[in-house]
């Protein structure tokens, strides 16, 4: 379409020529003319007892897939073995003394390794950040905290635990392996 002012070629749709500004007439049809879209059709509907239909199957198949296994543990197999017959003795057999007990070989005290695990916890959570383990008879403190101030009385607190676990030295040791403290304990 042009402008009947101008005579400047103008896409359908503009109500005023954008070279001179003069009024453009308006078309009334109902043809759409350029563009993409496309005006909307009646597809093919779906009748609403489709969807009564789905919903039908689908609460089905939940039912049958929660009841499955209900009844499974409560019938017997057809190959299960009979319960053994209870046999009864008559004879007498002769009782014996009580055996002496047995002395337990199981330590103690707690283990080295879990006092060991339980210091580093306790250390963590004063974020005096140490690994801590037990070599031998001696539990090493591994830290580059080994000098501050509240490393000493953390370790003296838990020293009686290293000593009913069995331990006799506490070490603390510097990332670079100079040792900065050691106690028996």
């Amino acid at each position: 379409m042009n402008c009947p002012a101008c005579g400047v070629p103008v896409v359908p749709g503009y109500t005023r020529c954008p070279k001179c500004h003069n009024a453009l007439p308006q078309r009334s049809t109902n043809t759409v003319e350029g563009g993409t879209s496309l005006e909307p059709t009646d597809g093919p509907r779906v009748p609403p007892a489709v969807f009564i239909g789905i919903g039908l199957v689908g609460v089905a198949l939940i039912v049958w897939l929660g009841l499955r296994h209900r009844g499974a543990d409560s019938t017997p197999t057809a190959n299960a073995a009979p319960a053994p017959q209870q046999v009864t003795q008559t004879a007498q057999t002769p009782t014996l003394a009580p055996a002496a007990p047995v002395p337990s070989t199981a330590p103690r005290g707690p283990t080295p390794d879990s006092v060991a695990n339980n210091v580093q916890t306790a250390l963590r959570r004063q974020r005096l950040w140490s690994s801590v383990t037990v070599r031998g008879s001696t539990v090493e403190v591994r830290s580059g905290a080994c000098a501050d101030p509240a490393m000493k009385p953390a370790l003296e607190n838990a020293a009686p635990q290293f000593k009913a676990a069995g331990l006799t030295t506490l070490r603390c040791v510097e990332q670079s392996g100079a040792v900065v403290f050691a106690r028996d304990l």
